[in-house]
């Protein structure tokens, strides 16, 4: 059985329920949602963070890392006190005051496949927050497997991409879209990162994981978005889906 607004819950999102793409629907359907982080990062951070307070009403969230002072510039639940904590934990202490009514679990390891597909199962909606290819690589392939949309999200340097998929007749995956590029497999300590262009990306994940959940508006399904913070530019361009792929080729 699905939950209803409470009154105080009513008074909470009364400035989202009076949108009326969203309504008292959406956001019920926000409120019994249930959403898989993967990577509890600089996109984690901000992906949690607007999840909860919008509203969403279960949010998992996997990482096996603990918090270094280096995080703290863009990752925004943690802060000096956190240093040394189990990401999960010290992100979720944050995000159970910030809103009492959502339900944060957290899974401190690296899912192995089989626990993985598990926790894939159990969710609406994954958000890849990670930062490893061969990570998301294995978080597409149990999305497929389960037909569970995917919110991939990544940013270096001044950068940003942002890669959607609902698995299906002529729907792309991130195996199709990585067909298409030679992967430097930089990573944001070699590199570098500016922490608002992190911000900026992982609000968008979170933007568009609500708007598939709450069912309005247009989710960018199928196509890479590229964001340039040195000119401000956004850049979007349809993904083919590959007829060859060996993780979505043959849906």
């Amino acid at each position: 059985m699905s939950d209803s607004l409470n009154n105080i819950q009513v008074m909470r999102y009364n400035r989202q329920i009076v949108l009326p793409q969203i309504d008292l629907d959406g956001q019920e359907r926000l409120l019994n949602a249930r959403v898989l982080v993967m990577g509890v990062g600089g996109l984690g951070c901000h992906v949690a963070q607007s999840l909860v307070a919008s509203g969403v009403g279960h949010i998992t969230l996997v990482d096996d890392d603990t918090v270094s002072v280096t995080n703290l510039p863009r990752q925004v639940l943690f802060n000096d006190a956190s240093v040394g904590q189990l990401k999960v934990d010290a992100a979720a202490t944050q995000l159970r005051h910030l809103n009492p009514d959502c339900q944060v679990t957290c899974y401190a390891r690296r899912p192995d496949t089989h626990q993985l597909d598990t926790l894939v199962q159990q969710h609406d909606i994954v958000l890849d927050c990670t930062d490893h290819k061969s990570a998301r690589e294995q978080i597409n392939q149990s999305c497929c497997t389960y037909t569970t949309t995917l919110v991939s999200g990544a940013a270096i340097r001044f950068e940003g991409q942002l890669f959607v998929s609902q698995f299906g007749p002529n729907m792309p995956c991130y195996h199709c879209l990585g067909l298409l590029f030679t992967d430097p497999q930089s990573s944001c300590t070699e590199s570098g990162i500016f922490s608002p262009v992190v911000a900026t990306i992982g609000l968008q994940q979170a933007l568009i994981a609500m708007q598939i959940l709450g069912q309005f508006g247009q989710p960018p399904l199928g196509k890479l978005i590229l964001f340039d913070a040195l000119s401000h530019q956004w850049q979007s361009f349809a993904v083919a889906k590959s007829a060859h792929c060996p993780v979505c080729g043959s849906i």
